[in-house]
């Protein structure tokens, strides 16, 4: 049973009862993964899509996730389920990001929001996070669909990742913590700081507590809790795709801390397993770890590991077939024992934009301006209006990009739109763009061009965006006046049948049209679709302009769908 202070507190259920989310009559089911096999089983990832660095707290009989946004917004997403299985959206904890948490202007990509850590204490939900250009970063809430309270910026530092805090019976309180090598100069250990009891801010230095150089390269990803007399760090070591689970215990916060190996990736495909987070059911019977799989452009994806005690007090996650006492992943389980049998349910993906609200799978690449779109659900339509980047020349610069993770390895991803330039006196303005785009180092997509003899749509291609490879154009197709459209990418897994490796995974996209809705016709050549900054592809929509004006055109989007 974990330490009731740090994490659990079941009896917390019925004070916090009316403050739950409310769970759709019909819950969402993606078309393209479901981890629960619906006998009693599931399989690995239970979440197909790059929630990365995961961390989970148990609240009664609710089970919250929360993971990496980096630059994304809204950020820090808040994930609910009552089996561990099945997951929904509920909201995020960071709604804008305020000008004191912001390092660098939108859109900054792989910044910001790193590692958070999720934990209820005194009838509150707590998330922190390390931005390794700013320090340690609090926002709080009693109800964790939000809203959340502003961000605290706890302790001000450079190079501290990866933070997680621990409420003792004594009344002190700590936040255990990583070291980012790029910003920090050293990586490979693990810190600790004591922090006030309000959480608000810290006492006294930073202290290493420890080092793992010689047998842990790469240890980062705190996550701290107690167990009887013993005080414990789930740690991962040897780096994002290649690494396994350490964890660290000693009879003190401080330590002198013990360290053993309890996961890697053993004799499976799930490759550097590791990050994530120990929960246990309501009962306390079992216990079990989420964690993710870096899967290269298909992101970090989240598994769910069985997870006991051995009688020497060291955990193992996963399988042990050998009897090592360090554990490998499961490709198939039977299901966490929670007392009740729960409906399917996923993240949202496809959105009929029947809501005056975005869905809450969509983020933008920087704090979002009221002025970008209009969900008008009158007409069950999404309206984007054209924007201005001052200085952005690519795509890829643009903070105005609404997009969503990739769900699966394969599927679909089609929106039927209509593009509408502004007009001067009767004739279509030059220069504005909007389209279907596949966003990573390597990006690409169906854009609209508004021309002096009218509408066009191009292929648009960047490689290596992120090494400053230019953006390139197709001549493209003459489009009907009215704009009106069907987009379409088709995302597939090509390569390696049985991936072992982050490198195995290699995905294409392929781009086509519609004026139909029924015949397609391929646009472009495929893209060789890439990682984002510590992020997983994602796909999506944007509307832009190189020119300010006091009014805009705009895209409508009557809707958006994920199939296969």
């Amino acid at each position: 049973m974990l330490n009731l202070k740090c994490t659990i507190l079941a009896v917390a259920a019925a004070a916090i009862a009316t403050s739950l989310p409310a769970t759709a009559a019909t819950p969402t089911v993606s078309n393209v993964w479901v981890g629960d096999l619906g006998n009693g089983k599931y399989k690995n990832p239970i979440i197909n899509a790059d929630y990365s660095d995961p961390d989970v707290v148990r609240v009664g009989d609710d089970y919250y996730m929360t993971a990496s946004s980096f630059c994304d917004i809204p950020g820090l997403p808040i994930l609910h389920s009552r089996d561990l299985v099945n997951w929904e959206i509920i909201g995020h904890a960071i709604a804008s990001m305020p000008e004191y948490a912001q390092a660098a202007p939108d859109p900054s990509h792989g910044n910001a929001v790193w590692a958070p850590s999720i934990r209820y204490h005194n009838g509150e939900f707590y998330i922190y996070y390390g931005d390794p250009d700013l320090g340690i970063f609090m926002t709080k809430t009693k109800d964790p669909a939000g809203p959340w309270e502003p961000l605290v910026h706890v302790h001000k530092a450079k190079g501290i990742i990866d933070t997680c805090p621990y409420w003792d019976e004594d009344g002190k309180a700590y936040i255990a913590h990583g070291y980012a090598g790029s910003r920090a100069g050293v990586k490979s250990i693990i810190g600790m700081i004591e922090m006030t009891p309000d959480g608000k801010s810290t006492i006294g230095p930073d202290r290493v507590i420890y080092d793992g150089h010689i047998e842990n390269e790469t240890i980062e990803g705190a996550k701290m809790y107690k167990r009887g007399d013993w005080y414990y760090i789930f740690s991962p070591a040897g780096g994002v795709s290649t690494g396994w689970q350490e964890v660290l215990r000693a009879k003190n916060p401080w330590g002198p801390y013990e360290v053993r190996n309890v996961m890697d990736q053993g004799t499976t495909n799930f490759n550097g397993p590791h990050q994530g987070a120990w929960i246990d059911t309501p009962d306390g019977q079992q216990d079990w770890f989420i964690h993710f799989q870096d899967k290269g452009p298909y992101g970090r994806v989240v598994l769910l590991e069985p997870m006991k005690w051995n009688e020497d007090g060291w955990p193992v996650i996963g399988v042990d077939p050998d009897g090592d006492g360090r554990g490998e992943p499961v490709a198939t389980y039977t299901k966490p024992a929670v007392g009740k049998t729960y409906p399917v349910m996923t993240p949202a993906e496809s959105d009929e934009f029947d809501s005056p609200f975005l869905g809450l799978q969509w983020q933008w690449k920087g704090n979002p301006n009221a002025l970008w779109y209009f969900a008008d659900a009158n007409a069950s339509q999404l309206r984007l209006f054209s924007h201005h980047n001052p200085g952005a020349e690519r795509i890829y610069d643009m903070s105005n990009l609404l997009l969503q993770k990739f769900p699966a390895e394969n599927f679909t991803a089609t929106a039927k739109v209509q593009f509408c330039p502004r007009k001067n006196n009767g004739k279509v303005m030059t220069g504005e763009r909007a389209g279907l785009v596949v966003m990573g180092y390597n990006y690409g997509g169906l854009v609209f061009e508004s021309r002096e003899d009218g509408l066009y749509l191009t292929d648009v291609q960047g490689l290596k965006a992120n090494k400053g490879g230019k953006e390139t154009v197709g001549a493209g197709v003459k489009i009907p006046d009215d704009g009106n459209l069907y987009l379409r990418v088709t995302v597939k897994r090509v390569g390696v049948k049985n991936p072992s490796k982050k490198e195995d995974y290699k995905c294409e996209a392929t781009f086509s049209y519609s004026l139909d809705g029924k015949k397609y016709t391929e646009l472009g050549s495929k893209l060789a679709v890439t990682e984002g900054h510590w992020i997983g592809a994602k796909v999506g929509l944007f509307c832009s302009r190189d020119w300010d004006s006091n009014d805009s055109g705009w895209m409508n989007v009557d809707w958006f769908r994920i199939t296969k």
